[in-house]
């Protein structure tokens, strides 16, 4: 895929609050509400970005972020 996702600062520089306000949509939540309402989020936004090219590139990217956080094998 070619680059479709922007590079750029989508939050003109309100990216913690941003993260922010996601956290906060956490709070007092259980694992299966949290879980419910990222699945909510997520159709909400897939649907706002209305492009199934780029929402195919997004979900690449997540998958592939995924891996950078598991622990190396081999490890003695």
């Amino acid at each position: 895929m070619g680059g479709m996702l922007r590079q750029d600062d989508g939050f003109a520089g309100q990216a913690d609050r941003a993260y922010e306000a996601l956290i906060r949509a956490h709070q007092g939540l259980g694992d299966e509400e949290s879980a419910a309402l990222n699945a909510r989020l997520v159709l909400i936004l897939a649907h706002e970005v209305g492009d199934l090219a780029r929402l195919s590139e997004a979900i690449a990217l997540a998958r592939r972020s995924l891996h950078l956080h598991e622990p190396e094998s081999g490890c003695a």
